[in-house]
């Protein structure tokens, strides 16, 4: 069974949502849930089955920071995290 851990990014293979990335807020044997700070935010996860999600083996060094201090990760974190990874993916 894959890993999958708070802070990781994640991209929807299935669904309406198909594409969009999010951040794993937490996961359990047969469910991933994720956020993406606007629509879904960490009060509201979205709940998606783990075969309908690609995890991306990287966690964003602002989530890594905020989580190493400690700090609960806040809906402007994991926008902002989401944001500059898809920056950097249009550049490669």
């Amino acid at each position: 069974m894959k890993a999958f851990v708070k802070g990781m990014l994640a991209r929807s293979k299935a669904g309406h949502d198909t594409g969009k990335v999010y951040v794993v807020m937490q996961a359990d044997e047969e469910f991933v849930y994720l956020a993406d700070g606007r629509c879904r935010t960490v009060d509201k996860q979205k709940k998606k089955r783990r075969k309908h999600i690609q995890i991306i083996y990287r966690i964003p060094a602002i989530l890594q920071e905020k989580m190493e201090k400690g700090e609960e990760l806040r809906n402007e974190h994991i926008q902002k995290a989401i944001k500059d990874y898809e920056k950097n993916q249009q550049e490669v």
